[in-house]
């Protein structure tokens, strides 16, 4: 076997693009980097450590808890994460059309809405952030769960996305807990 062969075949077996046309697979990852890319337009706006240093000082005001990690570290780990999320709904995306696939697909399209929801909200809307994020974390158990279902692979690839979900929902509600009632209306997400 050919390198160039060995290799195609490792792609199709990552992406799970077996007997997959190559414009089915790149419709898959335009649609797929378009709604990652959108969420990440909006965290680079919202988040502190973005480019709004506004929102930054927003949150550099607030009682952290002492779970808090450090931003850098945030910042360093989205990319990861919804880099494994994104193949995961790319290998989806490849598997036979099915009943449980297109469940699967609208679920990982709703957590992209959620997402971009949390993120947008910024650091003065607690309540809208705090549905946000457990509407965030009921989906992503959902969605693993009908994930499973199509692909073993993909679901195991929302493992580490549902853990950091669990401890940021953990954190959003302790920052909530410890900042409520400031007359600033500080939150994070």
């Amino acid at each position: 076997m050919r390198l160039s062969e060995k290799i195609h075949d490792e792609v199709e077996e990552a992406l799970n693009s077996e007997g997959r046309s190559l414009r089915h697979v790149l419709a898959g990852a335009a649609v797929c980097l378009g709604a990652v890319g959108l969420s990440t337009l909006v965290a680079a706006y919202r988040t502190p450590g973005g480019v709004n240093r506004a929102v930054e000082r927003q949150y550099d005001r607030l009682d952290e808890p002492a779970v808090a990690p450090p931003k850098k570290a945030v910042s360093l780990l989205w990319p990861a994460l919804f880099s494994v999320t994104t193949l995961a709904a790319l290998r989806i995306w490849n598997a036979p059309p099915s009943r449980e696939r297109t469940r699967a697909l609208w679920m990982w399209t709703g957590l992209q809405v959620l997402n971009t929801a949390w993120m947008a909200l910024g650091p003065r809307r607690r309540a809208e952030q705090l549905v946000a994020a457990l509407s965030t974390a009921g989906l992503t158990a959902a969605y693993a769960g009908a994930a499973r279902k199509v692909d073993e692979v993909a679901a195991g690839l929302v493992a580490p996305y549902a853990g950091w979900v669990s401890f940021a929902n953990l954190f959003t509600g302790e920052l909530w807990r410890k900042n409520l009632g400031r007359p600033d209306g500080a939150t994070v997400h």
